[in-house]
C-alpha cells in the first residue's frame, strides 16, 4: 500500500511534535496532529505537543490512572501528566532522554533513567524512553487515521545537526524500536527550521533573499544549541540553498536555564532557612521549568511567580515550601547568564562543570551562548576574520521570549558595522512546531520536486589507526586519524578510501575509535592526520565488537581497504573489504550481520 501522507516528527528534549501533509495535494498543506495524553491521574486531553517526559508510577498508582489504550498497564506514562509529576515525584520522572542519547560516557542501552533513582524504581534506558515518546505519537496517529496506518506512511524524523554518527545511530535504533517504518529519513533540525520558513513564506521567500546571503540558523531548544550556516546561491537563474557549516554539539539550552533559575530559587529558600535535599533540588528544577515559561511570557502581567516543592522533612511531610521569584530578576539572570554582551573575539571559558551533579549530563562548562556563537563564526571565517551572516533565523522554544532574540541581534550588531549587522528573517513561525512542520514540508518537497537544501554531511569522519613500531613500556602506540568521509558527502553516495592496506582485528574483542570534525573542510578520503587538537577533531563513541573470523586467520589480522557510504537515511557506514578474499565487514556504530 502506497503512502498517503508525509509525517514530520520533532523528537524534542522537552516537547515532541508531529506534523503531516497529504502527498496528493498540489501544494503542501502542513497540519499538526492533536495528541491525546494524560494530563492528570483521571483526565485525558489532546495537545499540539507531547511533553518529552516519562512517569514511572508505583504499583499502587497504576490502577488509579485513566490511561490511554496504548499505555498498557499504566507502568509508563508519557506527556503532560509526566511533566507535572516531575515537580512532585522527580525520582520517578524521566527527563531529557534526548540529551542522554548523545552522552557517550554512559551506556545508553542500560536502564539508567531517572538518574540515580532509588532502588525501588524500575528505570529505563535513554533509548527506551525515546522510543516510548515516538510510539505514543505513532499510536496517536493510528487512532486519528485508521485508514492510513502510521507504518505505511513516509516519515521524516529530525535530529540536532550537531549529533554525531553514534547519536544518530542510537536515535535510529529508538525509532525502529518504536515501530517507525524502516525507510524513515533523518533530517537536521536547523534545516527543518529553514524548510518551515520557506513553507511559511511561500513564493515570497525568493524575493526575501538574495544571492550571497548567509543565513545563520540559531536553534536553542530544551537541551541543545544548534548553530548552522546556509548560503544562498544561483543556478540557471534560480536561487538555491546550500548548507555551509554546522556547529559542535553544545549541551546548553532551556534545561540549563531551568537549572539556573532553580539555583536562584534555592538561594531564596536558604534565606528563609529551608535547605533542600538532593531530590527536592531535582523537583525544584522541574518546577522552575513552568516558572520560567510564565515569567518570560510577555502576555502575563504578573511580576512574580510562586515556586514550591513538597516538604520532605519530618515536620513537612504532606506540606510544601514556597518562594516567589521576581520577573525582572529572572529575566536579567537568564539573559545575562546565557546571552551576555561580549566581543567577537571572546571565547567560552573552559572550566570544570558545576551545578546539580545528580543530573549527570555533561553540560557546557560555559553557558554563554553568545560566546559559543562568536567561536562558531570565527571557525568558519577567512583570513582571521569571522564569517558575517546577513540574516538570522531563530528556532527553538527558548526564542519565544523576545528578550533573547533581541539580545542576540544586539550582540551581533556590535560585532559588525551598523550597515552590515545581520537582520532577522522576514515572517513569523510557530517556534514550538517549526521543526516538525519543516520536516513534513521537506518530505513533501522531496517527493514533489520542491526546494532542497544541499550540503550533505555536516562533518568529516575519521577512524583511528594504531601506528606500527616498537612498544614503549607504559605508553600507548601513537594513533593517526584516517579520513573516511569528507564534509559535504551527500546522502545515498559512497566512496573508496585510497591508501595502503590496514590490518583489521577479527576473531577477538577489539575497540574501534572514530573521530569527527566540523571545521576541517578540505580533508578528503585517504588523508591521514598524525596529530590534531581537540578543537579540530572530536572523538565520537568508540565501537567495541568482535568481528567474525575464519580458522585461516592465523594472526587475527586481515588486511583490508575501507569503503564509506552515507545511506539515504543519513547514516554513516564503514565497510572493510578484505584484500585477500571476498569477505567484508560493516562498522555502523552497531555491528550488523556480516555482509557477503
Amino acid at each position: 500500500m502506497s503512502a498517503k501522507y508525509i509525517i514530520g516528527i520533532d523528537l524534542g528534549t522537552t516537547n515532541s511534535v508531529l506534523a503531516y501533509a497529504a502527498l496528493d495535494a498540489d501544494e503542501p498543506q502542513v497540519e499538526l496532529l492533536a495528541i491525546p495524553q494524560s494530563v492528570s491521574a483521571d483526565a485525558i486531553e489532546s495537545r499540539d505537543s507531547l511533553p518529552s517526559f516519562l512517569y514511572l508510577p508505583a504499583e499502587s498508582e497504576r490502577s488509579e490512572n485513566a490511561g490511554l489504550p496504548w499505555e498498557d498497564d499504566g507502568s509508563r506514562v508519557a506527556g503532560e501528566f509526566a511533566r507535572r509529576r516531575g515537580a512532585e515525584q522527580p525520582e520517578r520522572t524521566v527527563a531529557a532522554a534526548k540529551s542522554w542519547l548523545c552522552h557517550s560516557r554512559v551506556d545508553r542501552h542500560q536502564p539508567i533513567l531517572p538518574w540515580e533513582a532509588p532502588s525501588d524504581v524500575e528505570q529505563v534506558s535513554p533509548i527506551e524512553a525515546s522510543a516510548r515518546y515516538l510510539s505514543h505519537l505513532a499510536a496517536a496517529w493510528d487512532a486519528a487515521n485508521p485508514d492510513a496506518p502510521f507504518v505505511e506512511q513516509q516519515v521524516v524524523l529530525t535530529v540536532p545537526a550537531s549529533f554525531d554518527a553514534g547519536a544518530r545511530e542510537l536515535t535510529h535504533e529508538a525509532a525502529l524500536l518504536a515501530g517507525l517504518p524502516d525507510d524513515f529519513v533523518l533530517l537536521e533540525e536547523p534545516q527543518a527550521a529553514v524548510y518551515c520558513w520557506v513553507a511559511t513564506m511561500g513564493d515570497r521567500w525568493r524575493k526575501s533573499l538574495a544571492v550571497g546571503d548567509v543565513i545563520l540558523v540559531c536553534d536553542v531548544g530544551g537541551g541543545t544549541t544548534d548553530l548552522t550556516l546556509v548560503t544562498v546561491g544561483e543556478e540557471e537563474g534560480d536561487l538555491v540553498l546550500q548548507r555551509l557549516a554546522v556547529g559542535d554539539h553544545l549541551l546548553v539550552g532551556g534545561d540549563n536555564m531551568d537549572l539556573a533559575l532553580a539555583h536562584r530559587a534555592s538561594e531564596l529558600f536558604a534565606e528563609k532557612g529551608t535547605k533542600l535535599d538532593p531530590w527536592q533540588s531535582v523537583a525544584l528544577w522541574h518546577s522552575c521549568r513552568t516558572a520560567k515559561e510564565s515569567l518570560l511570557d510577555e502576555s502575563n502581567k504578573k511580576t512574580k511567580h510562586p515556586i514550591s516543592v513538597l516538604g520532605r522533612g519530618r515536620k513537612l511531610v504532606g506540606g510544601t515550601v514556597k518562594v516567589d521569584v521576581d520577573r525582572d530578576d529572572a529575566s536579567h539572570l537568564l539573559a545575562d547568564g546565557f546571552f551576555p554582551t561580549c566581543g567577537v573575539g571572546d571565547r567560552p571559558a573552559r572550566q570544570p562543570a558545576s551545578g546539580f551533579k545528580q543530573l549527570g549530563l555533561p553540560y557546557e562548562s560555559d553557558p554563554a551562548i553568545t560566546k559559543h556563537l562568536a567561536a562558531f563564526l570565527a571557525a568558519h571565517g577567512d583570513d582571521g576574520q569571522p564569517i558575517r551572516p546577513t540574516r538570522v533565523l531563530f528556532s527553538g522554544g527558548v526564542f519565544r521570549a523576545d528578550i533573547f532574540r533581541d539580545r542576540i541581534l544586539q550582540v551581533m550588531a556590535d560585532w559588525f558595522d551598523d550597515d552590515e549587522a545581520p537582520q532577522p528573517m522576514e515572517g513569523e513561525a510557530d517556534l514550538m512546531a517549526a521543526t516538525a512542520r519543516g520536516a513534513a514540508y521537506y518530505g513533501w518537497s522531496k517527493n514533489r520536486g520542491g526546494i532542497r537544501i544541499r550540503g550533505g554531511t555536516g562533518r568529516s569522519y575519521y577512524v583511528g589507526i594504531e601506528t606500527a613500531g616498537l612498544a614503549i613500556p607504559g605508553a600507548p602506540r601513537p594513533l593517526s586519524a584516517l579520513c573516511v568521509v569528507p564534509q559535504g558527502m551527500e546522502e545515498g553516495t559512497d566512496a573508496d578510501v585510497p591508501g595502503r592496506e590496514i590490518g583489521l582485528v577479527v576473531g577477538s574483542a577489539a575497540r574501534f575509535r572514530f573521530f569527527s570534525s566540523t571545521t576541517r573542510k578540505d580533508d578528503v578520503p585517504g588523508d591521514t592526520l598524525a596529530r590534531w587538537t581537540e578543537e579540530e577533531l572530536a572523538e565520537t563513541d568508540p565501537l567495541e565488537a568482535e568481528l567474525p573470523s575464519e580458522s585461516s586467520d592465523a594472526d587475527k589480522y586481515v588486511p583490508v581497504r575501507f569503503f564509506s557510504k552515507i545511506t539515504e537515511l543519513g547514516m554513516f557506514e564503514l565497510w572493510c573489504q578484505s584484500t585477500i578474499d571476498d569477505r567484508r565487514w560493516k562498522l555502523e556504530f552497531s555491528v550488523r550481520e556480516d555482509a557477503d
